[in-house]
C-alpha cells in the first residue's frame, strides 16, 4: 500500500478484518477532491438516539436562559459542562402513543408517531433512524447499529405487546430492528467480515496496513491516527478482561460442566460497565465511519434494571420511576452521565474545524415525562451541532403552540443528514428552529 487511493473510503485491511479509518486532513477519507485552501474532506453527519424508559423526575427535567446564562435542571446537571452544545426541547408529544395509555403503547411508535396495533398484533411503523439507515447504508460497513443494554420483552401486558417496551428501532412497520446485547459481538459487527470471536485483535491484523499507511499522512494524522488505534485498542483489552472474569459473552470456562443451577435470565455483568462498553462502541462506530447511525436503548419502557453500583438495589427501574426520590434523580443523572460521556468523547475527536461531536445529533428522550406515564409532553434534548446546522444553548418550548408533533423534530434531524421524506408519521413540516 504505497500508493492509497480514496475513490470512496479509506479502510485498513488484514485477515478476515477491515477497519475504517477516522477523519483525517491530509486525506479525502469520504471521497471529496482536495482544494488548494482545504485538503481535507467534509466529515458526515451522525445520528445517535439514546432512549431511557419510565420518564424522568417529575420536578428536575427542566431547563431555563439561553448561551451562558442557560440553566438545566437537576436531572440533567451532567450536561453542565456541554451547554452551549445542548438543545432541551420541549412540549412535543406523540397523538398516537396517548391511545393506550401504557408503557407498551406509549414507546413502540416513540421514532413513528404510526398507529400500534394492540391485542398482542405487531405493527407500528418504520422509525426515522432507519429511514436515514436505509440512504446511508450503502455508503457505511454497518448501515445502522442498534445496541440495548436490557433485553427484550416479549410478554403481552394490558392488550399491547410488550417488545413495544423493548424496541424504538424499527426497520418495517412489522420488524423491530434486532438488538445488539453483547459488546464483544456489537464490537466484532463493526470491524470484522464475520461476526465470530477470533484468537488475533483486530488492530495486530491490520497492524501491517496501518504502518505502511502512516507513511503518506502528515504529522497531524499521524498522531491522530495513533490515538484512534489506541481507543481500538483499549475497547478490545477491555472487552478481553471482562471475557476472562465471564462477565461478557465470548468469556472462557474454567470449569468443564457448571457448579451451581442455573442463574435467572439476564445479563450477566456490572450494568455501569456494561453501559460504558456500549457507550464507547458507539463512539468508535462514528469516529472510524463504519456507521453513521446508532440507536442505543440504555433499558426498557417497564424497566426491571436495578443499581446496585449506585446503592440502588432494593427496587426496580419501574418501581422507582412512580416517586420523585433522590434516588430516583440518582438512577435518571446516571442515564444522563451515559449521554455526557458519549458527547465528551466526540467533542475530543477533532475533525478539521468541527469536533465530531459538531458533526453529530445525540437525541436523549424517554416515551413518557415521568413515572405517572404522562406523555402530554415528552422529554428530549439534542446534544451534538448537527454538521454545523444546530446552534446550541437553546429552549424550544412548544407546549402551548399547534403542530406541535414530535415527528417535527425527527423530519428537521433527517433534513440535517439530506434525508428528506416530506412527510413523516403525523408530521408534514419540520420545526424551523431546530
Amino acid at each position: 500500500m504505497s500508493t492509497h487511493h480514496f475513490s470512496r473510503r479509506t479502510m485498513l485491511r488484514g485477515l478476515g478484518v477491515t477497519m475504517a479509518l477516522p477523519w483525517l486532513e491530509s486525506v479525502p477519507v469520504w471521497g471529496d477532491t482536495p482544494k488548494a485552501s482545504s485538503p481535507g474532506s467534509e466529515a458526515p453527519v451522525r445520528l445517535g438516539v439514546l432512549f431511557c424508559g419510565n420518564g424522568f423526575h417529575g420536578r428536575e427535567w427542566w431547563a431555563k436562559g439561553e448561551g451562558k446564562t442557560l440553566e438545566l435542571g437537576k436531572v440533567l446537571q451532567p450536561l453542565n459542562d456541554l451547554k452551549q452544545k445542548t438543545l432541551f426541547v420541549s412540549g412535543l408529544y406523540n397523538a398516537e402513543a396517548q391511545k393506550g395509555n401504557i408503557h407498551s403503547s406509549q414507546t413502540g411508535n416513540l421514532l413513528s408517531g404510526a398507529p400500534l396495533a394492540s391485542g398482542g398484533e405487531i405493527r407500528s411503523g418504520t422509525s426515522f433512524d432507519q429511514l436515514v439507515a436505509q440512504k446511508y447504508g450503502q455508503s457505511t460497513k454497518v448501515p445502522s447499529l442498534v445496541l440495548a443494554c436490557e433485553a427484550s420483552n416479549p410478554s403481552v401486558h394490558k392488550n399491547y405487546s410488550m417488545l413495544y417496551s423493548s424496541h424504538i428501532s424499527w426497520s418495517s412497520p412489522t420488524t423491530p430492528t434486532p438488538l445488539e446485547l453483547y459488546p464483544a459481538l456489537a464490537f466484532d459487527r463493526l470491524f470484522k467480515d464475520e461476526v465470530q470471536r477470533g484468537d488475533k485483535s483486530v488492530l495486530d491484523a491490520v497492524l501491517a496496513d496501518a504502518t505502511d499507511f502512516r507513511k503518506d499522512i502528515s504529522t497531524g494524522d499521524q498522531r491522530k491516527l495513533d490515538e484512534y488505534l489506541d481507543s481500538v485498542r483499549d475497547v478490545e483489552q477491555r472487552i478481553d478482561k471482562a471475557g476472562k472474569k465471564g462477565e461478557l459473552q465470548g468469556w472462557r470456562p474454567t470449569l468443564a460442566k457448571p457448579n451451581m443451577d442455573r442463574p435467572k435470565d439476564g445479563i450477566p455483568q456490572n450494568l455501569a460497565d456494561h453501559m460504558r462498553l456500549m457507550c464507547d462502541i458507539m463512539v468508535l462506530g462514528f469516529q472510524t465511519d463504519t456507521t453513521r447511525v446508532c440507536t442505543l436503548k440504555l433499558n426498557n419502557d417497564h424497566s426491571s434494571l436495578r443499581f446496585p453500583h449506585l446503592g440502588i438495589d432494593y427496587m426496580i427501574h419501574h418501581l422507582l420511576s412512580h416517586s420523585d426520590t433522590a434516588d430516583w434523580l440518582k438512577v435518571n443523572q446516571f442515564f444522563v452521565e451515559q449521554l455526557a460521556y458519549i458527547a465528551k468523547k466526540l467533542d475530543g475527536i477533532q475533525e478539521g474545524s468541527r469536533t465530531a461531536l459538531d458533526n453529530t445529533m445525540l437525541l436523549f428522550m424517554s416515551s413518557m415525562m415521568n413515572g405517572s406515564h404522562d406523555n402530554s409532553q415528552l422529554p428530549a434534548v439534542v446534544v451534538g451541532g448537527g454538521g454545523g446546522r444546530i446552534k446550541g444553548g437553546r429552549v424550544l418550548t412548544y407546549r402551548d403552540k399547534p403542530n406541535r408533533q414530535m415527528c417535527r423534530l425527527y423530519l428537521s434531524m433527517m433534513d440535517k443528514m439530506n434525508v428528506r421524506p416530506g412527510k413523516f408519521g403525523d408530521a408534514g413540516e419540520m420545526l424551523n428552529e431546530v
